[in-house]
């Protein structure tokens, strides 16, 4: 009885529902004033023009609609827009220039303890903060397009930044020059799918303390300490792309205190370290391909219980790391480029096993300087002899069944 109740409500707000134009030519033209005059389920339509009111406060639910693109400018002292109704849609937008400050976080757009807002198609650039969802629920980022230039990290907030929620959507958005392209803190049940996060000062996506929620074909490319994921559980991450994350203390992946979770499918190319996992446990790490990275996996001896089976190993100066003798981990069915058995028996499976864990890899975990002598003949002649009489490497660092071809993944 109440859903129908509700459909009616609905119904006959839509059919009484108006709209209400702004625009240099036409008799509004200020947006604070058509806010002002809309009621409930009514739509306040910009025309293109620049708009500098300050700080807009959306207090009802209203379709805020952009026609060519409007510009809602902050003169870098004001947040811009501030949603502080449920199921209100910003649609069509370009946000520009909020304030900096480091205590009230002001933003491009940002949602207040509320349901069902809808953000899409919108152009925020040079914000603080881009798009920030506070104790929001089943909300909806779709379609952005986020741009800030600060050179340091104290300098800028973050391009989508959640806290507190539940059941996000946040949709094919491009995401660069922030601090953090993505940040997630206490957030659950949430998808992060289709969006391309690019030139981040810090991390191309960024979450702690948020379980349950799925990271989807995404990209996250040439930032600058790749992407952080921390004291979470149940993550799924299908199909992403890392690449091109360089420096000291930069991975495509890392994994800190993750548990019960799924990286199935992704391409690690061109990191420091493809996935660095610490304290990790229960995690399926499967289908995924690791390439032309200086080290493919580092996983540490606080990780177990960790499967790791039917990658494909292509290119990476060392393919697995450690930093210590205690093995509580699984490799089955991956596909080595480094290894160098034989198949007598024709089934696609190595003969003899694999040791993926090099001399020179524990060598240079302990002794980074000794990255000098890399592909010296010594080295090479230290690694052919340790893989054929383990002793200083764990003996049961072990790939069983390597695969003679690689997967086609």
């Amino acid at each position: 009885m109440k859903i129908v109740l509700y459909i009616c409500l609905l119904f006959s707000s839509l059919l009484h529902a108006n709209v209400i134009e702004v625009g240099p030519n036409k008799p509004i033209k200020s947006i604070k004033k058509a806010v002002a005059l809309a009621k409930v389920g009514d739509t306040v339509m910009v025309h293109k023009g620049l708009y500098q009111e300050g700080n807009i406060i959306i207090n009802k639910r209203i379709v805020f609609l952009g026609q060519g693109l409007p510009v809602l400018d902050g003169q870098k002292k004001y947040e811009v827009l501030s949603i502080k109704a449920d199921s209100v849609v910003v649609d069509g937008f370009k946000v520009i220039k909020s304030g900096y400050a480091t205590l009230e976080d002001p933003c491009g757009i940002k949602v207040y303890n509320r349901n069902n807002v809808i953000i899409q198609n919108n152009i925020l650039d040079d914000n603080f903060f881009g798009i920030y969802i506070q104790n929001g629920s089943h909300c909806i980022i779709k379609n952005n397009k986020l741009a800030a230039y600060g050179t340091e990290e104290q300098q800028l907030g973050n391009g989508i930044h959640c806290w507190k929620s539940d059941s996000l959507q946040i949709i094919g958005n491009t995401i660069s020059g922030h601090r953090d392209g993505i940040y997630f803190e206490f957030v659950t049940n949430s998808i992060i799918w289709r969006n391309i996060s690019t030139r981040n000062i810090r991390y191309g996506l960024h979450f702690m303390f948020s379980n349950d929620d799925a990271y989807i074909t995404n990209i996250f490319k040439n930032n600058g300490a790749g992407v952080a994921v921390m004291f979470t559980k149940n993550v799924k991450m299908f199909n992403n792309f890392f690449e091109e994350n360089w420096g000291d203390a930069a991975y495509g992946l890392f994994l800190k205190e993750i548990s019960d979770s799924y990286i199935i499918g992704n391409k690690f190319s061109k990191n420091t370290s493809g996935i660095h996992m610490e304290g990790t446990n229960r995690i399926q790490v499967e289908k995924n391909v690791f390439e032309a990275n200086g080290w493919g996996m580092k996983i540490l001896a606080s990780c177990s219980d960790n499967v790791i089976k039917n990658n494909n190993f292509l290119g990476n100066t060392f393919d697995i790391s450690t930093n210590g003798s205690l093995v509580l981990n699984t490799f089955n069915n991956n596909y080595w480029d480094k290894y160098e058995g034989y198949d007598l028996d024709k089934n696609g499976v190595g003969d003899v096993p694999f040791h993926p864990l090099s001399l020179f890899a524990v060598l240079t975990e302990n002794n980074p300087s000794a990255m000098l002598l890399f592909r010296s003949f010594m080295i090479t002649l230290l690694d052919k002899s340790e893989k054929i009489l383990p002793s200083i490497t764990p003996d049961n660092f072990i790939d069983n069944s390597p695969l003679m071809h690689s997967l086609a993944l």
